[in-house]
Parts: structure tokens; C-alpha cells; sequence
């Protein structure tokens, strides 16, 4: 590849290049994890501490030393460094596939190609300018052409798998900018990857007509791989419906598909960059094969595979290279223009989108990440004789490397900077419009109120065309016996041991339900599991609700039900964890009381049956919030939902509240001037609620006069078997003489003074309550 390629390895030890690899591999593990504990502080992402580690590991740092070069640089050694890459590569895009949320993609496909686009565009520009003077100036050999496209991969590629680590390790990943980032750097790599099957065919001299061929036949192949897949997951989830996970055969099993697809169309002359990708975006995700896959991959990639993979990157570099100012310049002018072009083309396309400049220059230094295609071009370049200037590879690394670094710290800075931006910004379901995503974090201790939650889900769902992101936390304390210095959540990654503990059998029964709702629904749950004391329980919630940027949390109420009807007290230490979630949370809380919805898994989707609903409106923030839940309610198709204003009997005749007159079909809504604030509030929520929903048919709107909670008990009480869910704001209504003498005494005080009521024992009802709380 090089001339450091040229040193060579004892014939008589063969164990030599597995031993120089994995001492390799574990002296970058070692430096990553060395550079991280002094960069995190700073706020410096893990992947700036990779490809650091990687940087003084390689030629560029401790391999300078004579002894050191000539272990690392063997000639057998550098085929298994090849090799290893290729691995890593396929896990990491399968893994982005199988997490990547596709209906964002889909939907923001537009926005995501033009600043994809935009970039890329001015980086081929760039690079079709400098091509003549770089190639002249390395003393390249061999065409022109070649050497012109492999500087366009250099400034044009956005290394998606940093990208996507980057992200996450900064905690944006889940924000609109982060997913936009993302989707963008996965169609850059795309551009990137087809100059790659160009630049590839120069050595086996394919005509067009060749080249149409043989990518005809491997995208047969990739098809046919991906309809294998499918039926062969199906089959596996079937054959072990009653199994907690897949068995390490069966997973083997499947790991072997994929890498054997990836091996086909890489022996075919095309990178399988790409359709690895496209084989775990395709891969059947209900089900416990992508449970115990995603599980198995995600702790393998982000503590393994990734620092590797990003070490090897700065490991490649060789800046002995850098020995001439003419070489410097080159580098420095490779580097500019990479991070030139992508600023200009990427803030030409957010300029396009109306999309703001600080939001703008984040995109665009996110855009500028290198060490993944771009890499994979110069070897294959040099490896198929198409290059072969051991000047120009060691100066385009050394510029991949040292921008990557660059755009790294940059990117670090941004987030910190504009963290107001892309942080949690809570819109409360008073104002969420129901057109939009709704991101909820559902949460359940055990398999109980489960089959009410996966049904709140649906009805929340609204119209088919609405997206909604549902997680479902499976909340699971640990015993003081074993609790560990601090508490953490994964994705089931405890899933896969075979202990009956920590909540393994309610797991099961956890993941049949969701699996069946999957399957009929088509809609994603998100299954994520949190293992904490219940003292420290609540800031794992709040943690990971701020990290999904979730817009609400849902909680089970720490009583269920029995068969005879009568709720059972369950541990003191739910309760604790409800009462602590509704006071740090930063989004808006509910507590769901399930009464009687323990439908199994197929009922739950509600395919057939109407959900009769009623929410309670007294006034206040909190039942504002309740109205705005409620709008998404009100569009699902199996959902008939009833706003119950409760108003006192003084102002039938004073005409407070809602005024509405009917004249020529046009509904005029008008607000009377109200003595306070809230109530103000509270008359424009339901004045537009009232104008969208319900003069459309949609919701129905009725209102009851009381003169104290007596009377408002009474009317509950009388509507009890009407209704199968009731939602009603928490409130803070003691002194209110709408709900004064409701109930002898408070139980739950957590639930507010209605809430409480319905949730009593005094309160005959099938109904399940759903108690909401507005985060101030």
C-alpha cells in the first residue's frame, strides 16, 4: 500500500500478524478510554478520544519509534487491518439501519437531500479546481480522472457512522437537528459510495454495459437477501414465541446472512456500505430476533467496534509526510476547502430552507466529519493500482484525520453553545398540535398495566398519517443487595442473560404483548429498560425523558386491580418514584389508574371496538393540559370523545364561559372578559377547542352546573359505566367549591382531589382514569 508496506513478516511465525492486530486493538481500547477521562470534562465527544487514540498510536506518534513501526507494519498485518475494517463497517451500517428512524427519514427526505446535496456539490466544485495541482505536486501517476474523483470522496463524503456516534455521545441525536444530520450524512455517503464502485471498476475495465449487469444482479441480490431475511426472522420468532430471547445459534445464524450478502457484492466490485445499511433498515423489527440483535449490537459497536473502527482511522495517518511546505500547504488547502465547501453548500441549503444560520454552521461542521468512505477510497485506490503515490494517500489521510479533529472540537463547542437550541424545548400538549410528532415515554414496573398502556398508545396514535415515536420503559428496582454505584437504562441489553431476576418474567410477558400490538398496529414501540433503586428510580426516568426529548410521561398508578375489583396496594416505592417524577420531570406527567383494561395482546390494538372517553374540565393549568391530550384522542377513528365542563350553578344565567351562537352555519366563538387570569386561559382553550373539534362533530361538548362537590361526586358517579377512560387534570383545586366535600378524605394526593375520587373505592367503575399534570 505504501513503503512502509514493505517491511516484511517471519515466515515461520504466522500467529505474528493476529498477535500485532490485537495488541493494536487493545492499546486503542486502552488510549480512547486514557484520552476520554481527560476530554470529557472539557465536553469533548468519545469519538474525538477515538480517533485521537488512534493518531498517537500509528506512524504519526509512538510507531515513529523504529521498534514499534516494525511490529504494527508487517506486510500479513496490514491485510488483517483491511480485514477488520470491513467487519467493523458492516456491523456499524447494520446497526444504523436497524436503529435509524425511517419515517423521519421519509418524511424529511426532501430537506435531508438538498443540504446533503448542497455540500457535496460545492465539495466536487472544489475539488475538480485542485485536482491538476495535487496531482503534480505528489507526483501522482495514472489517470487524472481517478485522482480527481478520489479528492472529491475527500471533500465531498460525510463519515455517517461519526456522525451518528457524535450525536448521540453529545445527546442531540434525538432532536430534529440531530436526525436531520444524520439522514443528511447517510445520503452523502451514498454520493461518496457510488464515485467508490466508479473509482473500483478502473481495474477490472467493465465496459457500461458490464457495469449495468453486475449491478443488476447484486441488486437482485440484495432484494433477495432482504426477502430471505424477512421470512428466516419471522420463522425464528415464531419458533420461539414462548423463548426470552433468540438463542446464540440462531443469532449466529443471522449475523452469517449479512455478512455473507456483504462479502458477495464486495467480491462483485461494490461496496457494501450501503446495503448494509439498507439490510437493517428493511430488517423486521418487532419480535425477539431485532430485540436480542439490537441488544447484542449496540453494547458490541459503542464499546468495541466503534473505538476501533474511529482508531483506525487516526492510526492510518503518517504525518512524516508532512516534511515539505508544499506538502503543508496541500493539506492545509484540502482541509479549507473541505470545511469551505461544506459551510458554503450547506448554508446555501438551510438559507433555501428557512432553516436558522446557528443551525445552519452546526449542520455543516456535522457535514465536514471524515474517516469512513473516504478512507475506504484511498486504499481501494492504492490496493487496484489506480493510484499509486504513497505521497498523495499519507497527505489526503493526514487531511481526513486532522479535519476530522478540527470539526470534532467545533461541533463539541456549537452543541455546548447553542445547547438552547438543540435542547429540551417542552411544548406542552396545551399547545402541541396534533398534525405533530408526539414523542411519549410510557412506563411500567410489571406486565399488569401494560395491555392499558399499549391501548393509550393507539388512541394517541390520532390519524395513520400523524407520526408518534412511543417508548415503553420497563421500570425494574434493584434490590439493595446488589445495587452498583450508579443506575443505568439500555436497550434490553439485560435481557439477554438467563437469570430469573430483575423483572425477567414480567419481561416476557412485557415483550408478547408489544410484539402482538406490533404486529397488527404496524407502529414501532421503542422497548427500553431501566434498572435502579427506587430511591434513585425517578432520575433515570427524568434522565432518559430529557435525552428522547420526550413531550410526556406516563406513569402507572402504584395500585392495581384484583380480579374481584378491588385495587391492591403494590410497592410503597412506586409511589415514591410517581410522586418524585411529577415533581423534577421536565416535560408534562400523567399516572395512568388501569381499571379493567386487561385485554390481551390482540384486544389491545382496539381494532373494532369504540373507547367511549370523557375529560373532566374545571379549570386550571392542568386541565388545559388534560384538553390538549385530549385533541389527539379525539382523531383517532375507534375513539368518541366527551369534554364535561363543570361550572357553578351562579353562572347559568351570567352567560360565563363559552359563548356560542350558530348563525348561517358559520360558529362564532366569542370570550367574555373573566376576572382573573387563569380563567381567561382557560375560556380561549376551550373557545378553540371548541371551534375545531366540536362544531366540526368531531368531540362532544356538555356542561354541568354544580354548587360543590357533593353535587360534582353525584354527576361522576352517574356517568361511571359510561365511560371507558376518564382524563382530568390534576389540579390544585382544595378551595374550589366546584370539588369541596367530593370525597371524605384525600388518599392520593398525587392525583389531585378528582383524580383521587375516581380512583377511589368509592367510586364503582370499570373505567381506567387518567390523571394529567402540566409541567411549569
Amino acid at each position: 500500500m505504501d513503503d512502509t508496506a514493505e517491511l516484511s513478516c517471519p515466515d515461520n511465525d504466522m500467529m505474528n500478524p493476529a498477535l500485532t492486530m490485537t495488541t493494536q486493538v487493545s492499546a486503542i481500547l486502552v488510549l480512547s478510554h486514557v484520552f476520554q477521562i481527560f476530554l470529557k470534562p472539557l465536553g469533548q465527544p468519545a469519538p474525538l478520544a477515538q480517533i485521537l487514540a488512534g493518531f498517537v498510536l500509528g506512524p504519526s506518534g509512538l510507531s515513529r519509534s523504529p521498534p514499534i513501526h516494525v511490529f504494527f507494519f508487517q506486510n500479513f498485518a496490514i491485510d488483517f487491518y483491511e480485514s477488520m475494517a470491513l467487519y467493523c463497517r458492516i456491523s456499524i451500517m447494520f446497526l444504523m439501519g436497524l436503529e435509524m428512524d425511517i419515517p423521519y427519514l421519509m418524511r424529511n427526505l426532501r430537506p435531508a437531500s438538498i443540504i446533503a446535496c448542497g455540500g457535496c456539490l460545492m465539495c466536487t466544485l472544489f475539488a475538480s479546481t485542485i485536482s491538476f495541482f495535487v496531482y503534480e505536486e505528489t507526483g501522482s501517476r495514472g489517470s487524472r480522472v481517478t485522482l480527481a474523483l478520489v479528492i472529491t470522496v475527500i471533500l465531498a463524503n460525510t463519515a455517517s457512522p461519526i456522525v451518528f456516534r457524535l450525536a448521540a455521545d453529545l445527546k442531540f441525536a434525538t432532536s430534529d437537528i440531530g436526525r436531520l444530520a444524520i439522514s443528511s450524512s447517510l445520503i452523502g455517503d451514498m454520493y461518496a459510495a457510488f464515485i467508490l464502485v466508479i473509482i473500483s471498476g478502473e481495474k477490472n475495465k467493465r465496459t457500461v454495459k458490464g457495469w449495468a449487469l453486475m449491478a443488476f444482479f447484486s441488486l437482485l441480490i440484495l432484494v433477495g437477501i432482504i426477502l430471505f431475511t424477512s421470512r428466516l426472522v419471522n420463522w425464528l420468532n415464531r419458533r420461539n414465541r414462548n423463548a426470552k430471547n433468540l438463542q446464540a445459534v440462531e443469532v449466529m445464524l443471522l449475523c452469517s446472512v449479512i455478512l455473507v450478502a456483504a462479502m458477495i457484492l464486495e467480491t462483485m466490485g461494490f461496496s457494501s456500505i450501503i446495503a448494509c445499511f439498507l439490510m437493517g433498515s428493511t430488517f423486521p423489527r418487532g419480535g425477539k430476533s431485532a430485540r436480542t440483535l439490537l441488544a447484542i449490537l449496540t453494547y458490541t459497536v459503542h464499546n468495541f467496534i466503534f473505538p476501533i473502527y474511529f482508531g483506525y482511522t487516526g492510526f492510518k495517518a503518517d504525518t512524516r509526510y508532512l516534511n515539505e511546505l508544499k506538502r503543508i500547504v496541500i493539506v492545509v488547502m484540502v482541509i479549507v476547502l473541505s470545511i469551505g465547501g461544506k459551510i458554503l453548500g450547506t448554508l446555501a441549503a438551510c438559507l433555501y430552507l428557512k432553516k436558522p444560520l446557528n443551525e445552519g454552521v452546526l449542520l455543516a461542521f456535522l457535514m465536514n466529519m471524515k474517516g469512513h468512505v473516504d478512507i475506504l477510497t484511498l486504499t481501494t485506490a492504492m490496493q487496484n493500482k489506480v493510484l499509486n503515490s504513497s505521497v498523495f494517500y499519507n497527505l489526503m489521510v493526514s487531511a481526513v484525520v486532522i479535519s476530522s479533529l478540527i470539526s470534532a472540537s467545533l461541533i463539541s463547542f456549537l452543541v455546548r453553545r447553542e445547547k438552547d437550541t438543540i435542547g429540551i424545548k417542552h411544548i406542552p400538549m396545551e399547545y402541541h398540535s396534533p398534525d405533530k410528532e408526539l414523542k411519549l415515554l410510557a412506563c411500567v414496573h410489571s406486565s399488569h398495566p401494560v395491555s392499558s398502556m399499549v391501548r393509550l398508545i393507539v388512541s394517541l396514535r390520532g390519524s395513520e398519517n400523524v407520526p408518534i415515536s412511543p417508548y415503553l420503559t420497563h421500570l425494574v428496582e434493584l434490590p439493595e443487595k446488589t445495587e452498583k454505584s450508579s443506575s443505568f437504562y439500555d436497550q434490553d441489553e439485560d435481557e439477554l442473560s438467563d437469570e430469573e431476576e430483575d423483572g425477567s418474567n414480567d419481561a416476557v410477558q412485557i415483550n408478547e404483548t408489544v410484539d402482538m400490538f406490533i404486529e397488527e398496529t404496524k407502529m414501532m414501540i421503542h422497548q427500553v429498560k431501566i434498572v435502579a433503586p427506587f430511591i434513585t428510580m425517578y432520575e433515570d426516568v427524568c434522565d432518559f425523558a430529557d435525552d428522547i426529548r420526550t413531550s410526556f410521561i406516563v406513569l402507572p398508578f402504584h395500585k392495581h386491580q384484583r380480579i374481584d375489583g378491588k385495587f391492591e396496594n403494590g410497592k410503597e416505592g412506586i409511589r415514591t418514584t410517581n410522586q418524585k417524577v411529577l415533581r423534577h420531570a421536565q416535560c408534562s406527567v400523567a399516572i395512568l389508574v388501569d381499571r379493567g383494561h386487561t385485554a390481551t395482546g390482540t384486544q389491545v390494538a382496539g381494532s373494532e371496538s369504540l373507547q367511549q372517553i370523557a375529560t373532566l374540565f374545571f379549570g386550571g393549568p392542568d386541565d388545559r393540559e388534560a384538553l390538549g391530550f385530549s385533541k389527539r384522542l379525539s382523531t383517532h377513528h375507534h375513539s368518541s370523545l366527551t369534554i364535561i365542563r363543570f361550572l357553578p350553578t351562579s353562572a347559568k344565567d351570567s352567560n360565563v364561559g363559552v359563548d356560542v351562537s350558530q348563525k348561517e352555519d358559520d360558529v362564532l366563538v366569542s370570550i367574555q372578559d373573566q376576572e382573573t387570569e387563569v380563567e381567561e386561559a382557560d375560556s380561549s382553550a376551550l373557545a378553540n377547542f371548541y371551534h375545531r373539534y366540536v362544531t366540526s362533530g368531531k368531540v362532544r361538548f356538555v356542561e354541568k352546573y354544580v354548587d360543590n362537590g357533593v353535587q360534582t361526586g353525584m354527576i361522576l358517579r352517574d356517568m361511571a359505566e359510561t365511560y371507558s377512560m376518564f382524563v382530568v387534570g390534576k389540579g390544585s383545586r382544595g378551595d374550589s367549591r366546584l370539588t369541596t366535600g367530593i370525597s371524605d378524605w384525600e388518599e392520593c394526593p398525587e392525583l389531585g382531589v378528582v383524580g383521587d375520587f375516581l380512583a377511589s373505592s368509592e367510586f364503582d367503575v370499570s373505567g381506567s382514569v387518567l390523571v394529567v399534570q402540566q409541567h411549569r
